[in-house]
């Protein structure tokens, strides 16, 4: 397969500055791409890797534009990293679909799930009873969609998610554990794509909610009764604990936990591996673990190190006046 420079930016816009009938065969980053084959510089502290690149193409921001030319052709954009984004599409699209079934014999569907045709099921799916699929969705192999669960337009499910397995509800006996049947679903919007092997898990009562345009990385818990926010993304190994709210637009590193039952703010970041506690209320970037200790213990040394900064002032000044 290859593509005319001209015929992308006909698609995609951006200003070519070089050969409209140049063919490309591939994609490929800087430092790998071959003369038959397109690259983006998003960061201009690679412009030495821009010199050296023998790709055929390359796609940069305004600000990297003499630099571009000086090596040979290139598409200017305003966001190149976008634009290398929307290329890929562009890509994959051409392509062609996958000329197989929309329903895989493998899979199981429930008589009473509703599927729209234009949706995709894999191989060794499970879909339950009741379960809704939206237009445009796909869905890979080994994903099991418990009952009433419901997944909008155009979502992106990879192997082994799993959707609506029951939330982590048991209530203390005597020693031992009563289990308190989970009787909400999981209702994940439009634009979603979750992956491999993350799990969902239903609502205890009300639904755990997914809104449109999140973005879930593998191997991510989401417990019972969880609401995100539309367009938030989080990175691979988080797990949020149950009832927690997350708000719009946030990103979660990667093994970041965020407590049960807190509310998360839009346009809140959390650092990769951070442990959040308590409820952010305030848009920003936040970070933090401390080491597990003896409850008291830590507590204590918790509330010492947030007035590290104003003792370090203090012993300045104090410091100060000796060498006066």
């Amino acid at each position: 397969m290859q593509l005319r420079l001209g015929s992308i930016v006909e698609a995609l816009g951006g200003e070519l500055c070089g050969d409209p009938g140049r063919a490309i065969k591939g994609l490929a980053a800087l430092e790998t791409a071959t003369d038959k084959q397109l690259s983006f510089l998003s960061n201009p502290r690679y412009q030495q890797q821009l010199a050296a690149s023998r790709a055929a193409c390359v796609i940069v921001g305004p600000g990297s534009r003499d630099a571009a030319l000086a090596r040979g052709d290139c598409i200017i954009a305003d966001q190149p990293y976008l634009y290398f984004a929307r290329v890929t599409q562009l890509w994959k699209g051409r392509l062609g679909a996958d000329p197989g079934p929309a329903v895989h014999p493998s899979a199981v569907i429930d008589p009473d799930a509703v599927i729209d045709p234009t949706a995709r099921i894999g191989a060794l799916c499970v879909v339950e009873r009741g379960a809704r699929i939206g237009a445009g969705t796909i869905v890979k192999g080994r994903v099991s969609i418990g009952e009433n669960c419901v997944l909008g337009d155009r979502c992106i499910v990879h192997p082994g998610v799993v959707i609506g397995a029951d939330g982590f509800g048991f209530a203390p006996d005597d020693g031992r554990w009563e289990k308190i049947e989970q009787l909400g679903a999981v209702r994940i919007g439009d634009d979603v794509e979750i992956g491999a092997n993350t799990c969902i898990d239903r609502g205890a009562l009300n639904d755990t909610v997914i809104e449109d345009g999140v973005k879930l990385d593998n191997l991510i818990q989401i417990a019972h009764n969880v609401r995100i926010g539309k367009h938030t993304a989080m990175a691979g190994c988080a797990a949020v604990a149950g009832s927690a709210t997350i708000g719009a637009y946030c990103t979660i590193g990667g093994r970041a936990g965020i407590l049960g039952h807190l509310t998360i703010a839009d346009h809140v970041h959390i650092s990769a591996t951070s442990l959040v506690t308590r409820s952010i209320l305030k848009p920003g970037h936040y970070s933090g673990i401390f080491p597990i200790d003896d409850n008291a213990s830590w507590e204590k040394n918790a509330a010492t190190l947030k007035q590290l900064y104003k003792l370090r002032e203090r012993i300045k000044a104090l410091e100060k006046k000796t060498d006066s």
